[in-house]
């Protein structure tokens, strides 16, 4: 996964891109007491590499002595992160959804560039179809003297065309971010070249995109066809407005799970060697380096968050509502008529969201930990005793820096993505659920169907629940 400085230059063309200072490998001592308590030595090699280093006015100062590179073609050589995600990023410029361009070693988004236009006519285009088929869902729901369960089924498609109208809002006005965000990227993995010594490497990352690219519009066409055939009054003209957005959906959900995992990746590999640093007892400047990627990488975190708050904001709020009425609606059909395909095209609605918010949850979780409270259990499961006064300071900088900077996925501050979102949510709506269903009972009991009633009598219940 992880190749050393030599075996990288031989393999690249012309001299060495960076000068290493002091790169040597030391046998490790058998009589030297052990670094790290508890925690098994990594590979079956005792030598430690010290990586290459570079000068910093202030060593304790993180960004602002930090100059950007300015070779683009330096950075696209170390750009491994492009290379194995473009394949998504070319499918979110064909489907609109984030305009962003790729120049020589840079990620770049105007309002007025080729890809930003295309976008815009794909999207009206779109929209009339969407306003079509909304219009119909609309004069549908409208209709006197309908069961209240019929207004269930129409908004909860309803909810579902949402997100196209809020794309230009919720996405392309945060591409700036969206391209500060890849640019991060782009520069840490040459910054960790520099401080490790060794390529930041993705295992099997692009054959993980191209998979779920096209995972992601056989699901959308799997989703919106098993509509049409298990809901009464969703005609094939339906469909048409539906490809996309449940693709977009999946492709956001995919995007997500990338990102999680290349995040994951980076941590992991700055773990490896952060442990061969401190095997040398003397490896307090290089731990300063290294405390600053772990920065970087925190900080790539927090800006994913921030590109894509308002859209995974709405992606997670359209996830709950329908959810919680395509379940109500599955179990009010039961009660009224028994088991039906009508009430399988519901569930199968009902797990495609549940199943995308598990995803969304448990991924961030991943990353948060992997970058968070791996890091704090190797580096408490350092033998200070072992090391200088130097490196021990350093050690316990990093522990502060880990708590001051918490690697955690927030929504502009509104919520934090992680396990305990998505257990909060389905409890939510089993409490929902509950709530709708004794309303339901209550209306079996009383034998009415009026909608006016049963808005009213619904509004009542839950104020008394």
């Amino acid at each position: 996964m992880y190749r050393d400085e030599d075996s990288f230059t031989r393999r690249m063309d012309g001299p060495k891109l960076f000068k290493i200072e002091n790169q040597h490998s030391t046998p490790v001592e058998p009589s030297k007491p052990a670094i790290f308590l508890g925690v098994q030595a990594r590979g079956n090699t005792p030598m430690v590499t010290v990586g290459p280093k570079y000068e910093r006015k202030n060593q304790f100062s993180y960004n602002e002595d930090r100059r950007p590179e300015q070779d683009g073609k330096l950075l696209d050589k170390f750009d491994h992160f492009y290379d194995d995600t473009k394949v998504l990023l070319i499918l979110f410029q064909i489907m609109g959804v984030m305009p962003i361009q790729r120049g020589i070693g840079t990620t770049t988004f105007e309002w007025t560039s080729t890809a930003t236009i295309y976008a815009m006519c794909l999207w009206v285009a779109e929209t009339v179809v969407v306003i079509l088929v909304g219009r119909e869902r609309i004069e549908n729901t409208l209709q006197p003297d309908k069961p209240f369960d019929e207004y269930i089924y129409n908004i909860i498609f309803l909810c579902i065309l949402t997100p196209h109208f809020l794309l230009p809002i919720a996405s392309w006005r945060y591409g700036g971010e969206v391209a500060k965000y890849k640019n991060m990227w782009t520069h840490y993995q040459l910054r960790y070249y520099r401080v490790t010594g060794s390529i930041l490497e993705y295992p099997n990352l692009k054959r993980m995109c191209i998979a779920l690219c096209i995972i992601s519009w056989l699901i959308s066409i799997g989703v919106v066809v098993s509509q049409f055939y298990l809901q009464p009054g969703f005609t094939m003209w339906h469909t048409s407005a539906y490809y996309h957005i449940i693709a977009m959906l999946d492709c956001l959900c995919a995007l997500w799970w990338i990102n999680c995992t290349a995040i994951g990746s980076a941590s992991k590999g700055l773990a490896l060697n952060l442990h061969k640093a401190l095997e040398n007892t003397e490896s307090a400047d290089l731990l300063v380096e290294y405390r600053a990627l772990w920065l970087d990488l925190s900080h790539m975190m927090q800006q994913l968050a921030k590109a894509y708050a308002n859209m995974y904001g709405i992606y997670c709020l359209i996830m709950f509502v329908t959810t919680i009425i395509a379940g109500y609606g599955a179990f009010s059909e039961i009660l009224d008529h028994g088991f039906s395909l009508k009430e399988l095209g519901l569930f199968v609605i009902v797990a495609y969201c549940t199943g995308l918010l598990y995803i969304i949850c448990n991924e961030a979780d991943h990353a948060t930990r992997k970058v968070g409270l791996d890091f704090q259990e190797r580096l408490l499961n350092v033998n200070l005793a072992a090391v200088n006064a130097e490196t021990k300071k350093e050690v316990e900088m990093f522990l502060v820096s880990i708590a001051n900077n918490p690697p955690v996925y927030s929504l502009n501050g509104y919520t934090v993505i992680n396990r305990e979102l998505l257990s909060s949510n389905l409890a939510t709506m089993v409490t929902y659920w509950v709530v709708l269903m004794q309303f339901k009972l209550s209306l079996i009991r009383r034998g009415t169907g009026n909608p006016t009633a049963t808005i009213s009598n619904l509004t009542a219940t839950i104020d008394s629940s």
